[in-house]
């Protein structure tokens, strides 16, 4: 499993908590993801896994450097 050092913004962490997910879950994806894309909509990296309750979450991110993320939204697909 890599590590990711994750800058959360009081922004995402609200989004996030809207969309009925916690920070938890997206790290989770974001470290244990089943696959990998890109977003149609913005084109930025997005990360399909599943999280410990069963449901499937997509997490679109962005890098800031080798090993920091930055997640920009996650929901459940």
């Amino acid at each position: 499993m890599p590590w990711y050092d994750i800058v959360w913004t009081d922004e995402i962490e609200e989004y996030i908590g809207q969309h009925g997910l916690e920070l938890d879950d997206v790290r989770h994806v974001l470290e244990n993801f089943d696959r990998e894309d890109v977003s149609r909509s913005s084109g930025r990296p997005i990360r399909f896994g599943d999280i410990p309750d069963g449901r499937e979450i997509a997490v679109v991110f962005e890098w800031i450097d080798d090993v920091t993320l930055c997640p920009i939204t996650a929901y459940e697909v």
